[in-house]
């Protein structure tokens, strides 16, 4: 009997490499989340020691100006931390999308996976049957050979 031959081998090798692939962008888009949350950390870092500046400026005395000029860069600071937090969040977004592709990648591919598996069944059992039907010609041939003899 000829070599097992899965009909969707090149589908599933397809579905394989898209898989892989998505997973790959899937790693990136995590990779991004966790640089943007640590550049949102080190920002927000900076506006507290920024502010403890301030305070400790304020206690040795200062003129208004300096003031005006904390106050002004703290308030710019706090909107680049809430812009970073909004491309965050768009990332997070973007991370969530390639979770769900990668998710039913592995669905298709899992599926083609457990039809390769039943037709490898269905084929075990039909090369089972044929060398049994096979041993039983041959016990039965040699059987009548004997007797002939």
């Amino acid at each position: 009997m000829k070599k097992f031959s899965f009909s969707l081998d090149k589908v599933l090798d397809y579905k394989i490499q898209v898989e892989d692939n998505l997973r790959s962008e899937h790693a990136g888009a995590v990779k991004a989340v966790m640089n943007k949350e640590e550049e949102i950390q080190g920002m927000e870092a900076a506006h507290q020691g920024y502010i403890k500046d301030m305070e400790a400026v304020k206690m040795h005395g200062c003129k208004i100006q300096e003031l005006l000029v904390y106050e002004s860069y703290l308030g710019k600071s706090l909107e680049r931390i809430e812009e970073q937090k909004q491309v965050l969040e768009g990332l997070k977004h973007q991370e969530e999308i390639k979770r769900n592709q990668v998710i039913e990648a592995k669905k298709e591919r899992t599926s083609i996976d457990k039809l390769k598996e039943k037709k490898l069944r269905e084929y075990d059992a039909l090369v089972q049957k044929d060398e049994e039907k096979f041993i039983e010609e041959f016990v039965s041939n040699r059987r009548h050979n004997m007797q002939k003899a």
